[in-house]
């Protein structure tokens, strides 16, 4: 089989692209191929309205399973109400509206063994050549070192109206067991709510029977009855505290997404960069292989350097500050301005925004901080 362009990976980076792909230049013969049933696995990717690009707000919005005009966080000091827009995809609705978009150019339950520049090999023996290969896999070993954003989510349809009319992306009032510990909150309708216990960790492993008890303890503490448990999702994504970006492209195969590390260092949010590398896709010229890995490679690098200040703040989450008083960091940082606070989810804090973050009283002992300053 040949084709112009070969995903491997039907993840969020890998099908946010070929969707993308096959709208923007539909003569281009195109394969997506995912180890799976379905894409996108069990997962809800979210972020802020702005920080998408203005382009790709029109072609993601069939993908938008709910869209809030504002979120809270809430800490020991008190909660906090902004108003930015926030939006969620989940795997279903990805795979509702980009499988049947991409048709005979999908395939599922297809395991590959080997990955080249220019053809793959699948576990059947097949071989697939294309002129563009693009690894979107999003499982990867870290090549640089790392904390860990540990989760559980279970979703509920409730016996009654929760009451809530936005998300709260932080609820750190709840005990500050192991690590940064906070509850995350997406209410889809009046009486579906998915609740998500959500850990800064040292480690990878997913504490899963912490986190349930985490969860029906929230759930008891809101009042909430739960008629039935929907479904539940976990993971663990990883947060860079240093190191080069060159890390993540050892040889000349092409990246995108999380591989790639094309996503936000503190929050862990891939879907703004999974949007933007799908648009930036769309407006190359395919034909010229070469062309097309050195300017992904690029943009994945300049934002690498770019997002320096987001690891020195990591390096104070995680190595500064103690375990159990690592919510301070952030309590701390939501002080700020609401438009500092959306430029930080998007990536784009200006050096006065990095003065005011830094600015004021260490949430963390001093001494600790000023040892973790330096860094890539």
């Amino acid at each position: 089989m040949i084709v112009d362009v070969l995903v491997v990976g039907g993840g969020l980076a890998g099908s946010l692209a070929a969707w993308r792909l096959t709208t923007a230049h539909p003569n281009l013969s195109l394969c997506l191929i995912e180890g799976g049933s379905r894409l996108g696995g069990n997962h809800t990717w979210s972020c802020h309205d702005t920080d998408l690009p203005p382009a790709a707000h029109d072609w993601v919005a069939p993908l938008v399973a709910a869209r809030w005009p504002r979120h809270e966080v809430r800490f020991p000091q008190g909660p906090r109400v902004l108003s930015g827009a926030y939006l969620s995809i989940t795997s279903a609705r990805l795979h509702d509206v980009i499988a049947p978009a991409l048709g005979h150019r999908l395939k599922l339950d297809t395991a590959v063994a080997q990955l080249g520049v220019q053809r793959v090999t699948l576990k059947s023996g097949e071989e697939i050549h294309a002129n563009v290969v693009i690894d979107a896999r999003g499982a990867f070993e870290p090549p640089v070192p790392v904390g860990w954003q540990t989760f559980v989510g279970q979703e509920f349809e409730l016996e009654a109206d929760h009451g809530m009319e936005h998300p709260i992306l932080m609820d750190a009032t709840v005990p500050q067991v192991g690590g940064f510990r906070f509850i995350y909150v997406l209410p889809w309708t009046a009486r579906r709510v998915l609740v998500e216990d959500t850990l800064y960790a040292d480690t990878p492993t997913v504490d899963h029977g912490t986190c349930r008890r985490a969860i029906a303890d929230y759930v008891t503490r809101r009042g909430w009855a739960v008629k039935t448990m929907i479904r539940e999702e976990a993971g663990a994504l990883p947060i860079p505290l240093e190191g080069r970006g060159e890390a993540f492209w050892p040889d000349a195969t092409l990246r995108i997404g999380m591989r790639a590390g094309l996503f936000h260092p503190t929050t862990g949010y891939s879907l703004p960069d999974a949007v933007a590398t799908a648009e930036l896709l769309a407006g190359m010229d395919l034909g010229d292989r070469d062309r097309v890995y050195h300017r992904v490679k690029q943009v994945a690098l300049g934002k690498w350097r770019q997002r320096a200040f987001f690891r020195l703040l990591n390096r104070l989450l995680f190595r500064a500050a103690r375990p159990t008083e690592r919510f301070r960091v952030l309590e701390q940082f939501y002080q700020r301005p609401e438009p500092l606070i959306a430029r930080f989810y998007a990536g784009r804090v200006t050096w006065l925004d990095r003065a005011r973050v830094l600015a004021g009283r260490p949430p963390v002992p001093l001494a600790r901080a000023l040892a973790h300053l330096r860094g890539q």
